[in-house]
């Protein structure tokens, strides 16, 4: 059996954006561990299911402490997922699991489930009711978090797939719910469908994608200049894609016109994806899993569109949106154009002219602005000028 802090302590979150304020192992995780040790001591092999596992403590402490093979994990997010292969490679631990969707290949008679409780309530509801669908009878499931994440409706949606549902002793402001006894369940709840007539676009979703089936306000003021985006585009990104609505609005608009939606979630590649089909543009929308546009080729894209984040898991953290930014200023075509829309009060504007070209606002209301870049015809054309720095 390893030290078990030993252990969590040589995690990193490579290659998700690492800094001083962001860290690979919280409190949260520990305590799940420590609950859940009894019945990881007494659980059958190849019984233990981790779902939402950060950056592999839960995956990993597991594994060492109880000598635990055959785990399976469910992973929404792609740098998780990489960061969780890296240190389990690192520690000696890389074949003491398994990486699965959110299907009956991964719960299947799976009796104890650990959970870091997502914040995205459609997304647990998702999670709870594949848990109480596919998993075994008797499973106990440990549901961890940060208490000023922790909210009663958690609660009430693991009880609508649970009889049972509990809260343990909090310690370091993180606390555990205690999940057991699954519900007979119906026809599954999800993917979500929504038509937006303004759009006239069909969304299809699943429980972790941003926003749902409905239309953010971001993307909305993006879709208000659709047409002025780089009008003899024949290449086309949709950077950190969601459900697709902005590939599949392209697509329609432009028949000649190939978009690839890329994003690193597991849920919005999947709701991308149905939403393209939905929307019968498959013959022009790709959608891949993929970390702001690593697999990409450089000069492979005339625009890129972008509503990126401005957090990174749950704090808030501009480092995602500048990884981004920085790919987008290789992926783009001399001449090509990012258009992107912002929070106000983050003044994207400085940081994109460094790393894409020269920028301008677009539009701008009480809450949102949208910049057109345009890559220079020798790379960082910002940085060469100095224009915004």
């Amino acid at each position: 059996m390893r030290d078990v802090e030993d252990l969590l302590g040589r995690l990193r979150r490579y290659p998700d954006v690492e800094a001083a304020n962001l860290y690979a192992v919280d409190a949260a995780d520990r305590l799940v561990l420590d609950v859940a040790a009894e019945a990881l001591t007494t659980t059958e092999p190849g019984r233990v299911v981790v779902i939402g596992d950060n950056y592999g403590a839960l995956t990993l402490g597991a594994a060492a402490t109880h000598d635990l093979h055959r785990i399976r994990v469910h992973q929404d997010l792609l740098t998780g997922e990489l960061a969780l292969a890296a240190n389990a490679r690192a520690l000696g631990l890389g074949d003491r699991y398994t990486a699965h969707s959110l299907d009956e290949n991964l719960l299947r008679g799976a009796t104890v489930v650990l959970l870091r409780l997502p914040r995205v309530l459609a997304g647990l509801a998702e999670i709870a009711d594949a848990i109480a669908r596919y998993a075994h009878p008797e499973v106990q499931v440990f549901a961890g978090g940060r208490d000023k994440y922790l909210t009663r409706a958690m609660n009430d949606i693991l009880a609508e797939s649970f009889t049972e549902v509990r809260a343990s002793r909090g310690r370091q402001k993180s606390r555990t719910l205690l999940v057991r006894g699954p519900k007979p369940v119906g026809e599954p709840r999800f993917p979500l469908r929504e038509h937006i007539g303004e759009f006239g676009i069909d969304v299809v979703a699943h429980g972790a994608a941003f926003s749902g089936p409905r239309l953010d306000i971001g993307t909305r003021f993006l879709l208000e200049h659709l047409r002025a985006m780089k009008p003899d585009a024949r290449d086309a990104i949709d950077l950190g894609c969601g459900t697709g609505i902005l590939a599949v609005a392209l697509a329609r608009s432009r028949p000649g016109i190939a978009v690839v939606g890329t994003d690193q979630s597991a849920a919005a590649v999947a709701s991308a994806t149905a939403t393209a089909a939905a929307n019968a543009v498959t013959g022009q929308v790709t959608v891949v899993r993929d970390d702001a546009m690593s697999a990409a080729a450089d000069n492979s894209a005339d625009l890129v569109v972008c509503n990126p984040p401005f957090h990174v898991g749950a704090a808030v953290h501009t480092g995602s949106a500048i990884k981004m930014f920085a790919r987008t200023g290789k992926v783009l075509r001399p001449g090509g154009e990012l258009w992107t829309v912002y929070n106000n009060h983050l003044n994207h504007r400085t940081v994109v002219e460094r790393m894409v070209g020269r920028t301008e606002v677009v539009g701008r209301n009480r809450k949102f602005t949208v910049t057109r870049s345009v890559r220079g015809l020798h790379g960082f054309d910002a940085v060469a000028t100095g224009v915004g720095v």
